[in-house]
């Protein structure tokens, strides 16, 4: 089940973005590349100025490519030992069979890579055949944290999917994003969610634009109230 200590993780682009989401009171980034792909692994000259700019925890994506099934194995083996060199300290992954089932080999492959760091399962549950079964594997495999949004098209369409997650006994945290929007906190938080992943919901200009801080701080607000 959910922690009862409220968390705001913010996705992150860039150094400019991770300044923006601590101004604001965030309590963790998701740095991740190429939000047209749904975020894709980070350079480490991206990491480095992130890790420079703030001294929030960064989750940092592996991930090189924009479905939910593994690339280069050996490739992400390489990136994730270049980005531990360069500071990371937490991770985000998940990968899918061609059954639409945890593909356990790809994740233990990485999981002996980060080698007891914290990690995230990231919104491959969405779109596995079982999203509660698929969360209690991964329990097992010992991640801390499971973003979901409880449906492959959003928390506005797997409200009831989540409400379940978050009344899971063990395992890992529930941390709710993809869509989410302000007035579903409220119902979530009733549920027993306690933690909240934006993206696009505190960027007013889009994802061109910067994380803005005020925007942060309404979210910070709302989730922690």
């Amino acid at each position: 089940m959910s922690s009862k200590t409220p968390l705001l993780e913010v996705i992150a682009l860039d150094a400019a973005d991770a300044e923006g989401a601590q101004a604001g009171g965030a309590d963790r980034l998701e740095l991740v590349a190429d939000m047209a792909q749904d975020g894709l692994t980070p350079s480490l000259e991206t990491l480095r100025d992130v890790l420079s700019a703030t001294d929030l925890p960064v989750r940092v994506m592996l991930r090189d490519n924009g479905s939910f099934a593994i690339g280069d194995l050996e490739g992400l083996r390489a990136d994730t030992a270049r980005l531990i060199d360069a500071g990371a300290r937490e991770f985000v992954f998940g990968f899918l069979t061609v059954d639409s089932e945890i593909d356990l080999d790809a994740c233990e492959t990485l999981i002996k890579e980060v080698d007891g760091l914290p990690w995230t399962f990231h919104r491959a549950i969405d779109r596995t055949r079982d999203p509660l079964r698929a969360y209690d594997q991964l329990a097992s495999l010992g991640c801390d944290t499971v973003l979901a949004a409880g449906h492959p098209n959003g928390v506005a369409s797997g409200l009831s999917v989540l409400q379940r997650l978050a009344q899971r006994d063990g395992g890992p945290e529930l941390l709710v994003g993809g869509g989410l929007r302000a007035q579903q906190v409220h119902l979530l938080r009733a549920g027993g969610v306690r933690g909240f992943h934006v993206g696009s919901a505190v960027r007013p200009g889009g994802w061109q634009a910067r994380v803005d801080a005020a925007t942060v701080r309404t979210w910070v607000d709302l989730v922690k109230s």
